[in-house]
Parts: C-alpha cells; sequence; structure tokens
C-alpha cells in the first residue's frame, strides 16, 4: 500500500493579483487530502473518494491501460452529476498519464482511496491536494500537471507541500516558494468564517482578467503589503492592513468589500479570502467574534490557531 497526504490551504493576501506575479503571503492548513493506492488483480482502477465524515461520494471505474471510463456514481446532483466528475477525473489521470508514459500503463491494477479531512464545501484545496498527491504518486511536476487541469496560480500546491506559511510568487512553471515564520503575536485574536458557500474561482478569475488594466502600481502594492503582514506586531496595524488590502481589491474588480456588504456593524476589521463572495474569511476579534457572526447565520467560526499549521 502507498500512502500520500497534501495540506489544505489559505491564502491571507494577493487574492487575484498573485496571478500576475504579486508576492502573497498563504497558510497551509490543518487539514488536507489523504491518497492511498492498492494493488489488485483486476486490470481497473477501482476509484473512492471519501468525505470528512466517511462518505462515499464519487465510485468509478476505469479499465486498464487505456484509461477509459466503465462506471461511475456519484452521491449528490451538483457539480454537473456522477458522468462529467468521472470524465474530469479521467481527464487529469490521462494528463499525469501524458507528463509521464509510465503512469498506469500496465494491466496491474489499483484500489485507489481518497478521503478528505474537512468538509467538501469548505473551499479548503479539495483539487490541489488530489492534484498534489497524483504527482507525487506518479513523480510529476504538480505546477505542470494543475496548469494542465484546473489551472489557477498554484499557491495551493505549494501549501500542499508545506508545513509552514510561505511567501509565493509566481515565475514561470517552478515558482518561487519562501518559507516564512508568520507567527503573529496576536493570533489568538484572529478568526476564520465561513461564508457558508463555496465560490468557484474560476469564475471570479475570468472577472478579475475581464476587468483589470495596467496593474503594475497594484501588483506592487500587493507585495508590499504581504511583507508588512508578514512583519506586523500589533493588530491595531494589521486591522489597517486588512482593509488597505480589501480597498485595493474592491476598486480593481468593483466588488463591495464583505465588511461593507455583510458585516458593516462589526467591531474588527474582515477581509476576504480567495474568490470573492464565498468561502473563508479572515476577521479579527475577541471572545465575542464567534457570537456576532454566528447571530448573522454563519455558524463556522474558527480560531486561527486550530486551523493553521
Amino acid at each position: 500500500m502507498k500512502q500520500f497526504y497534501s495540506n489544505g490551504k489559505l491564502l491571507l493576501t494577493g487574492e487575484y493579483f498573485v496571478l500576475d506575479g504579486a508576492k502573497s503571503l498563504a497558510v497551509p492548513t490543518t487539514c488536507g487530502q489523504d491518497l492511498t493506492i492498492e494493488q489488485i488483480n483486476e486490470p481497473q482502477i477501482i476509484w473512492q473518494s471519501y468525505t470528512n465524515t466517511g462518505k462515499c461520494w464519487l465510485e468509478a471505474i476505469f479499465d486498464l491501460p487505456k484509461l477509459r471510463l466503465v462506471s461511475a456514481d456519484f452521491e449528490a446532483t451538483e457539480d454537473g452529476g456522477n458522468d462529467t466528475l468521472a470524465e474530469r477525473l479521467m481527464q487529469i489521470l490521462q494528463e499525469v498519464r501524458r507528463l509521464n508514459p509510465t503512469f498506469l500503463s500496465a494491466k496491474q491494477g489499483f484500489l485507489i482511496k481518497t478521503k478528505l479531512t474537512f468538509p467538501q464545501n469548505w473551499g479548503l484545496g479539495t483539487s490541489s491536494t488530489l492534484i498534489n498527491n497524483l504527482a507525487s504518486w506518479a513523480a510529476v511536476n504538480p505546477y505542470k500537471l494543475l496548469k494542465n487541469t484546473f489551472g489557477g496560480s498554484g499557491y495551493d500546491i505549494a501549501c500542499a507541500q508545506n508545513n509552514s506559511p510561505i511567501l509565493y510568487t509566481i515565475k514561470d512553471i517552478n515558482p518561487l516558494v519562501e518559507k516564512v515564520d508568520f507567527n503573529p503575536s496576536f493570533k489568538e485574536q484572529l478568526y476564520f468564517v465561513y461564508l457558508n458557500k463555496k465560490q468557484n474561482s474560476r469564475e471570479g478569475i475570468k472577472r478579475f482578467k475581464d476587468l483589470k488594466g495596467n496593474l503594475t502600481s497594484e501588483i506592487e502594492q500587493i507585495s508590499s503589503l504581504s511583507t508588512l503582514f508578514l512583519n506586523c506586531t500589533n493588530l491595531n496595524d494589521f486591522e489597517k492592513l486588512l482593509e488597505g488590502h480589501e480597498q485595493l481589491v474592491s476598486k480593481t474588480i468593483q466588488l463591495q468589500t464583505v465588511q461593507k456588504e455583510l458585516f458593516s456593524d462589526y467591531f474588527g476589521q474582515t477581509k476576504s479570502l480567495g474568490a470573492w463572495g464565498g468561502d473563508f474569511i479572515l476577521a479579527t476579534g475577541n471572545a465575542d467574534t464567534p457570537k456576532y457572526f454566528k447571530q448573522k447565520g454563519f455558524e463556522t467560526v474558527i480560531p486561527y490557531t486550530d486551523l493553521i499549521i
């Protein structure tokens, strides 16, 4: 049996701008995704994907060595149904083989299981952890595999591989990844709040690309903010950095900040993380923070120290 594990991710600075080379601060999470591989006698891949509660949400069978989809079973109707998901998985496996022609080229079969350790709808990296695990198994470049399948900046791949915060900058196919010590003295006053919906990153990226002009100045500002985030030593200054970052992104993508749209009466400062409008936000606060957000209908409020490695 072979086993692989990849960390989930959150992007603290640089959303959207990371795509154009802005230096961005990202953090791996305490939860991620497992991949286990067992050999079987049949010339096929039996693929089973499990949620964090142990429910099998996708089962697919592919024949070998042609890697054709034989059957699929999916536990929900979203995301296009079982055929679409299974076909997407087949395309990913075929791309892995394109990068490594020896991958799954024999008639030796495998039972493959994936298991998330976070709820599927949280947006912490269901796809990126899968890509990194598969790349580790097949010994291919995970950034190239991501580019050729889901796309994106690749910061999530860097988080999958590292057990510390990172500064991430796109630079050709292999980005610049710098491990950093982001351990703010005020971390006990930081919270992550789930906005009750998973945001489609591809839609957010498309909006950014459609609206952006020349972003040289903005990219420099975001890169500078990332460094300031990293070196900030008190909460008041950190809140000003959060607000400044929000205003800069808001102006570029022409959307209201999450604070103005949903939490104008909040006593702390909030910041969107990743594609705006869903997934998690970062909030500064105190012991009253969970109560505030839960009264607003947002039940998932996680202390920073519980979610970040």
